[in-house]
């Protein structure tokens, strides 16, 4: 579950891939090696949570009070902007919030915020960054010492457990 790239200067190292609600309670948690791009495991992330959507057949989750259609919305870093990831998180049912990603040597110009774009709330990827905070609390995950990747993603989904528990069970 580890190499050598160069982008993380030659670092052996794993990602926790975590996708997590509104409250930063953890859903899903994938990990994969640190030279392994984001890209590549957004579907993954996104296909192992643990509550499953409801079917479109429900007609109570999808529709609100007012009778509006109610949208499951996924806030993404720069990482995953990619049209593949896009169309990908687009055909699950979600609507993506990706951060505009300039290419080498552009200039931001006033036409680039796209005019016609309607307002959203700001995205909240202090979340998820709050829920590693939480998981580096636990010291076995803090630094790796497990040699298999299963026993790894046994103790990230060990530690997914006990953070559902405090914020739950405990308030």
């Amino acid at each position: 579950m580890t190499g050598n790239n160069p982008t993380d200067r030659s670092k052996l190292g794993t990602k926790r891939h975590i996708l997590t609600d509104a409250k930063g309670i953890p859903l899903s948690a994938v990990i994969s090696s640190a030279s392994t791009h984001d890209i590549k495991l957004v579907t993954d992330v996104v296909d192992n949570t643990i509550i499953k959507r409801s079917s479109s057949s429900s007609s109570l989750t999808k529709r609100s009070l007012s009778g509006k259609r109610k949208l499951q919305h996924l806030c993404l870093d720069k990482a995953y902007n990619s049209k593949t990831a896009k169309q990908e998180i687009i055909r699950r049912g979600y609507v993506p919030h990706l951060p505009y990603k300039r290419k080498r040597g552009e200039i931001k110009t006033e036409t680039q915020k796209m005019p016609n774009r309607k307002k959203h709330p700001a995205a909240r990827r202090w979340v998820v960054e709050r829920t590693n905070s939480w998981h580096n609390r636990f010291r076995k995950l803090y630094t790796r010492y497990e040699k298999k990747a299963e026993n790894y993603l046994g103790l990230v989904q060990f530690s997914c457990c006990i953070i559902i528990y405090r914020k739950i069970i405990l308030g």
